[in-house]
């Protein structure tokens, strides 16, 4: 049984959990994801971090050609024991198009996660390893507390290189998923 502010939450079976399991969950305001047959249970986001991820959004959206389109928390299915909810993507449209409950990792360019202090372990290392092993080529980390700082993951083979990090401040200039540049500060909303 999970307890959660909206009461007590009970899932069907004992782990490990599968997509067909998790699709029988709850909707009861809590946001579950599954990473190798475990749920993972985030916290409705905070103001803060909708900002961030509205000027993420924004940011992606004014740059996107018309066959890539930004999108806030859908749903990836990596495997049958892994299924993730990012903050963001970007996907192929084709794909969004198709009207499919779940995206595959193959249909995206990019995934992202605003850090935040509930998420932060998370974040910063086990989707990290999940995003790279689901074949995902490139992994934005937001972190709104540092600046706030971009860190860009760049698939290499089946891990990603170390990240560079782009500081409030200067200027980012990005090639994939697309071409855009800015200006870390302009993930925060002033």
């Amino acid at each position: 049984m999970i307890i959660s502010v909206h009461g007590p939450t009970v899932l069907p079976r004992r782990p490990p959990y599968v997509v067909a399991d998790w699709l029988t969950f709850p909707d009861d305001g809590n946001r579950y994801e599954l990473f190798n047959g475990s749920v993972l249970i985030s916290p409705l986001p905070t103001v803060a971090h909708q900002s961030a991820l509205g000027q993420a959004m924004y940011l992606l959206h004014k740059a996107a050609p018309a066959d890539l389109e930004p999108l806030m928390t859908v749903n990836v299915r990596a495997s049958d024991e892994d299924c993730f909810i990012p903050d963001l993507v970007v996907a192929e449209t084709e794909a969004v198009d198709s009207g499919e409950l779940m995206l595959d990792p193959r249909d995206l360019h990019l995934i992202g996660e605003v850090v935040s202090p509930e998420t932060r372990g998370r974040d910063r290392a086990l989707k990290v390893l999940a995003y790279a092993a689901a074949g995902i080529p490139l992994y934005w980390r937001i972190e709104p507390d540092e600046g706030p700082t971009l860190y860009v993951y760049e698939l290499d083979g089946d891990s990603y290189k170390p990240p560079i990090a782009y500081k409030a401040g200067t200027t980012v200039t990005l090639s994939a998923p697309y071409p855009m540049s800015f200006d870390p500060a302009d993930l925060v909303d002033d």
